[in-house]
């Protein structure tokens, strides 16, 4: 019987011919990714297994990217505990402020991730790498001090649930829609501890930026990755950015899933997550006129220049709505350059929207936009869960690029095609 590209990535890193859905394995890692609220719990263990130094310094990514520059005397701790520790050790790839931007966008733009890799992180969107054909997952704080000490960790190598776009992609709709749409319909914990295999003729036409975000959303269904198999689109990526050597891999044609389940895209319309569960999900026409304070444009999901070039066709000589606060979050210092570039900086200067520095900004609810007492948010972000965007009060929906940007214009959620 034929294998998953999951069950092939786990066997090339546990050293064994072969790998199957449910069995038990100690793999190695090619890359542990930390950022600034993960790591200094992790130095602190580590320091405390008195292991000395970490297994391979090329091998670790550390990155500035949640509370960034530093909002408090807490927030400037923590990152230096990283910085220290990736003096001490020798870390090559340690981002720092003004040279960082968001881990999930910063790893990919770099080449620090390639296909066939197996990718560890402090951070539950690590999954967002499977865009390029690696299994990444989420790890917590002490399992990535134990994986900086041995360059392994174990795993129950996780089924493979299949899913299978198809059909043309409609006006507006884009990487966003397709993963909110199949959240919805598995649930949010439809798929705990399985990797989603994105396929499909539809996925073909789709960009990287629409892939990561895909990918990045896995989690949100509960899985323990998303994986898309290398095409020429991916290749066409790496090129000229990947720093290694790699061996991309592929399922059998034969090979054994939970589930398969496939969609028809040509139907989809623009979609929004509603509070509180990125799983709550309806169209845009049916919540058309929800009025809005806030609108964020950015993230791990959504902060690519793809995501802002979208936003900057729909902004462009068109003002944000008085009663509308719009933040622009570009990904990492390359996606602001490519903003200053494209003139698209002036394009959200002018329409009244605020540029902020690369980082996971209001994300998280903890720099850069918190929401106060029943105010509602639309942001490009991966979760509106209650209270994680600020006051418990406070309401986000979730959408892509061309609602946020539509919706800044009119002060509702509105439909980009009537912007």
């Amino acid at each position: 019987m034929g294998r998953t590209i999951t069950e092939k990535i786990f066997a090339a890193h546990a050293g064994k011919n072969e790998t199957r859905a449910g069995e038990m394995v100690f793999a190695c890692v090619d890359l542990i990714l930390g950022t600034d609220i993960t790591t200094a719990l992790s130095a602190e263990v580590f320091d405390t297994m008195g292991v000395g130094k970490v297994f391979d310094p090329s091998k670790i990514a550390l990155v500035n990217d949640h509370f960034v520059p530093a909002k408090d005397i807490k927030a400037a701790e923590l990152s230096k505990a990283m910085r220290e520790f990736a003096k001490k050790h020798g870390v090559e790839n340690y981002f720092e402020v003004g040279r960082s931007g968001i881990c999930h966008v910063i790893l990919p733009e770099k080449g620090l991730v390639v296909p066939g890799d197996l990718v560890v992180g402090a951070d539950s969107h690590t999954c967002t790498y499977g865009a390029l054909g690696a299994f990444a997952t989420g790890i917590g704080s002490t399992d990535m001090a134990t994986a900086w000490a041995l360059g392994e960790t174990w795993f129950k190598v996780p089924e493979s649930i299949k899913i299978v776009y198809r059909g043309k992609i409609p006006e507006w709709v884009d990487g966003k829609d397709i993963i909110l749409h199949t959240i919805a319909d598995l649930g949010v914990e439809g798929a705990v501890y399985k990797a989603l295999e994105f396929g499909g003729e539809s996925l073909k036409k789709l960009s990287m930026a629409d892939r990561f975000t895909i990918c990045n959303m896995a989690i949100e269904a509960g899985a323990k990755a998303g994986l898309m198999e290398v095409d020429e689109t991916t290749e066409k990526y790496l090129k000229g950015r990947a720093r290694r050597k790699y061996t991309a891999q592929g399922s059998d044609p034969d090979a054994r899933y939970s589930e398969v389940r496939e969609y028809d895209l040509s139907s989809l319309e623009p979609t929004v997550a509603l509070p509180y569960l990125p799983g709550n999900v309806k169209r845009v026409s049916e919540i058309e006129e929800t009025r809005i304070d806030q609108v964020v444009i950015g993230s791990c999901t959504n902060g690519r220049i793809e995501d802002l070039r979208i936003a900057g066709k729909l902004l462009a000589s068109r003002k944000v709505h008085p009663d509308v606060r719009l933040l622009i979050i570009p990904g990492s210092q390359e996606v602001f350059l490519d903003m200053l570039k494209e003139g698209l900086a002036a394009v959200f200067t002018e329409a009244g929207g605020m540029i902020c520095p690369p980082s996971c900004g209001p994300c998280i609810g903890g720099h850069l936009g918190v929401l106060g007492a029943e105010e509602v948010g639309l942001y490009t972000t991966n979760r509106n869960f209650v209270g994680r965007n600020g006051h418990p009060t406070s309401k986000v929906y979730l959408c892509g690029p061309a609602v946020a940007a539509a919706s800044a214009v009119k002060g509702v959620i509105t439909h980009p095609g009537k912007v």
